[in-house]
């Protein structure tokens, strides 16, 4: 392409791309379905303008967006918090490529002529796609809940096994050994060397490396430098057959731990931005209209077909891990389409013949298809879990949802009763203050309100919730809750709801103190600095100050803010811990 005319693509596509988004958030259905119609409209399958017709080469290039999302995703996962979906990720996780596999398999055994075609198609499309659900996630700010954790670790795993699926493609072609002419166990023994490459340069070369730009204070190479590190990882992955996404994450994982995260994070959240966008309008581009009018019947056959199976089995296996039902229909709806994967392991399967070029047509209409059904599949999962989630409170009281009329107004509404928000409700409790308390936990919600307490099952961060009578007293709104994102969406809307309402807000450290202050919080505590300071005024006491002096050295601290410890280990564990 000329210089010319990639200008003209260019314009062309910013344009029609800015538009269609716009449209599309208007009318509440997101920028991804938007950047998705783009790629349809402006693609080479479809009259008029377009911009390319290598839409290959368009999709390979924007990948470089997916690399970053989940380095940027890997920044906020510590690797102590991904031992602790180890359980998730290797039992639900492989589980759900399984049974999707074996399923789908079985369903296109009608429609190939042997089973080994059948298993190949069944285990591509058991993949979902790490780049819509990480970025809707993300977006909607969820990725720390109870269904992001599930998406997240059963996404991992599909990226983990993705290099015993492409071994899989000539076993099953019988077409002898790898493409690279390595044996099974010889190449997964390549992709455990290259993990512990990317993971050990994460851990300690790669931090020095920076530790000595930032002390220079040379910016741009810092910045060029994380780069490196994150093309760097997603490289050996490559080269070890896998996934370069799952590079980039154990890469952004094993920084997540230096004190130069936040700002390798401000540094790449625009780049990502732009590549992501592109990468959907990509994924547009590849929707073959023509194609799919060929055989319209048996296309939707394969889509309707491959929605069900992963919803339904999705669905089940999250109930057999104790999901609980409403997060498990969010997972399984979330998870219904195909990943941007499947383009890789149907290319290398039509070049050694397993599928032929018709096959080929079609899977990757499919593929698209799906993704572009991504955003009301997830909206249909939402609504369900929220039913799900009312049916399952009405059956654990016959009050669940509603106050007696002879309960007093609430002057206190409580987001989180778990540990700290029960103590909250036993003082205010004990000083006969009426309040009522929201959670997410349907089966602790059926356990406090056996005992008496007014809790009611809710995210208190959903904007149909601010919109009940209970509210319309109340004067003060207490935030206990422990996840970073779910923190900061609850206090954004609640700030919009109600401008003049009081909120205060538990935060682990003062990097989330800060943010739930910008967020609208009238006040924001942070725990660990709260036991600090508790620890320093016994000591104080126990040396011979006086209760009030001490009392008085607490308020200045947290009159100023906190700045007599800002500069000390507190604020450099907020970053690290």
């Amino acid at each position: 392409m000329d210089p010319k005319s990639f200008v003209d693509s260019a314009v062309l596509l910013l344009f029609v791309a800015s538009l269609t988004v716009a449209v599309f958030r208007r009318i509440g259905l997101g920028s991804i379905l938007g950047l998705l119609v783009t790629g349809i409209v402006v693609g080479p399958h479809t009259p008029g303008p377009f911009i390319t017709k290598e839409v290959e080469g368009v999709r390979q290039f924007t990948e470089i967006g997916v690399v970053l999302l989940l380095f940027l995703i890997g920044l906020e996962m510590k690797p102590r918090r991904l031992w602790e979906l180890r359980r998730l990720l290797f039992g639900l996780g492989l589980l759900q490529i399984v049974v999707c596999a074996f399923g789908i398999a079985i369903y296109f055994r009608l429609f190939t002529a042997n089973w080994p075609t059948s298993l190949l198609i069944g285990a591509t499309f058991a993949l979902s796609s790490t780049a819509f659900v990480m970025q809707m996630l993300k977006e909607q700010g969820e990725i720390g809940s109870r269904h992001g954790q599930i998406a997240f670790a059963i996404l991992l795993m599909q990226d983990l096994a993705i290099v015993p699926l492409l071994a899989l493609v000539p076993i099953l072609a019988n077409a002898g050994s790898l493409p690279s002419g390595m044996a099974l166990w010889q190449q997964i023994g390549q992709a455990l060397l290259m993990i512990g490459l990317v993971m050990v340069s994460g851990r300690y070369l790669i931090p020095r490396v920076l530790d000595h730009l930032a002390r220079t204070n040379n910016r741009e190479a810092f910045l060029l430098a994380a780069m490196a590190s994150v093309f760097m990882a997603a490289m050996l992955m490559e080269h070890a057959g896998m996934s370069m996404a799952l590079g980039a994450f154990l890469m952004g994982m094993m920084l997540s731990t230096s004190r130069y995260a936040l700002q390798i994070e401000a540094g790449m959240e625009p780049h990502k931005g732009l590549l992501m966008s592109l990468f959907f309008v990509a994924v547009g581009m590849s929707v073959d209209i023509a194609a799919l009018g060929e055989r319209p019947g048996e296309f939707l056959s394969h889509v309707v077909a491959i929605v069900l199976i992963k919803v339904l089995a999705i669905f089940l296996l999250c109930l057999l891990f104790g999901s609980g039902q409403a997060a498990a229909l969010r997972v399984a709806f979330l998870l219904a389409q195909g990943g941007e994967f499947g383009f890789v392991l149907f290319g290398a399967a039509k070049a050694i013949q397993v599928v032929d070029d018709r096959q080929f047509v079609l899977a990757v209409a499919v593929i698209s298809t799906t993704m572009l059904l991504t955003p009301f599949l997830a909206r249909i999962g939402n609504m369900l879990a929220r039913k799900q989630a009312e049916k399952d409170e009405e059956t654990s009281s016959p009050s669940a949802h509603s106050l007696s009329a002879s309960d007093p107004e609430p002057r206190v509404v409580i987001g989180g009763y778990g540990r700290v928000g029960h103590t909250i409700g036993a003082i205010l409790g004990s000083h006969h203050i009426p309040f009522i308390a929201f959670d997410s936990n349907a089966k602790l919600v059926k356990k406090w309100r056996q005992e008496g307490h007014p809790v009611f099952y809710g995210e208190i961060g959903q904007a149909d919730l601010l919109t009940t009578a209970a509210w319309q007293h109340v004067e003060l709104v207490v935030l206990t809750i422990d996840k970073h994102n779910s923190a900061l969406r609850a206090a954004k809307l609640i700030r919009a709801h109600f401008p003049d309402l009081q909120i205060v807000a538990r935060a682990r450290d003062l990097a989330m103190c800060d943010a739930l202050l910008q967020a609208g919080v009238s006040q924001a505590f942070p725990e660990t600095l709260e036991a600090s300071l508790r620890l320093a005024a016994e000591a104080l006491e126990a040396l011979g100050n006086t209760a009030d002096a001490t009392e008085m050295v607490l308020r200045g601290v947290r009159g100023s803010d906190y700045a007599l410890v800002r500069n000390g280990p507190e604020s450099g564990a907020s970053r690290s811990d």
